[in-house]
């Protein structure tokens, strides 16, 4: 597949769920590759679903294109192996008995060979700093660390794109700030959908706003974190 400058290009993405509700109206969105780009607005405005759109989970009305190649039923394996999601509770990801059984469940199903994942295993671990926790039950860790792992079965199909729904979501300030410190460090461009304004100023150079299904405003963090009323408009400030 030939390479692109664009991670992600969208076009008049429009979806209704069965129940009639339209949840995004007419997207129109390019992230360009290495790019770290927040996604904001009220509960209820779009978010999730435009993220589950990223990687095929749904398909809508429209067009996606992943690194240039348009996702569809014949390119969608294909995508998913480049774009890691990232789910808002880490216990939709952790389902195996063992820390590593969950890490290396995508790299096995993408066909590599037990050597090999364990391999990409070991290093996702170190990436996300549970090297070590190989043998222990994904249940019992904490939330923090089930964060972590969750990250680490994502890291483990080494995506060129890594997509974050409520990242920070119910962790203590030690908490967020180490998985804070964790993203800054990774290579793939990043998409992260939150209500966390800090998360949004230490992370991303650009801010989207999304209300009603639809995208209201998308400039530089800086520029749309000052801006008190866009924020209050949205329901993103007091």
């Amino acid at each position: 597949m030939e390479k692109t400058c664009l991670a992600c290009e969208i076009k008049k993405l429009s979806y209704s769920y069965p129940d009639g509700r339209r949840a995004l109206k007419g997207i129109d969105l390019a992230i360009r590759v290495g790019e770290s780009v927040a996604i904001v607005g009220p509960n209820g405005a779009g978010k999730t679903t435009l993220l589950l759109h990223f990687n095929g989970i749904l398909r809508g009305n429209g067009s996606v294109a992943i690194l240039g190649v348009p996702l569809d039923d014949k390119s969608l394996r294909w995508v998913r192996a480049r774009v890691g999601m990232v789910f808002q509770d880490p216990g939709d990801q952790l389902f195996c008995p063992t820390v590593c059984d969950d890490v290396a469940f995508g790299p096995l199903n993408m066909g590599c060979s037990p050597e090999e994942a364990r391999s990409l295993v070991d290093q996702a671990l170190r990436d996300v700093g549970m090297a070590g926790s190989e043998k222990r039950c994904s249940y019992q860790l904490s939330l923090g660390e089930k964060r972590r792992v969750a990250i680490a079965t994502v890291l483990s199909m080494k995506p060129e794109l890594l997509v974050l729904d409520e990242p920070t979501s119910n962790l203590d300030p030690r908490g967020k700030w180490r998985l804070v410190d964790l993203l800054k460090s990774l290579p793939a461009t990043r998409i992260v959908a939150t209500h966390d304004l800090e998360l949004v100023a230490a992370l991303c150079e650009r801010t989207l706003i999304l209300d009603g299904g639809q995208l209201v405003a998308d400039g530089p963090t800086g520029v749309v974190l000052r801006d008190v009323a866009l924020l209050r408009s949205h329901g993103l400030s007091r």
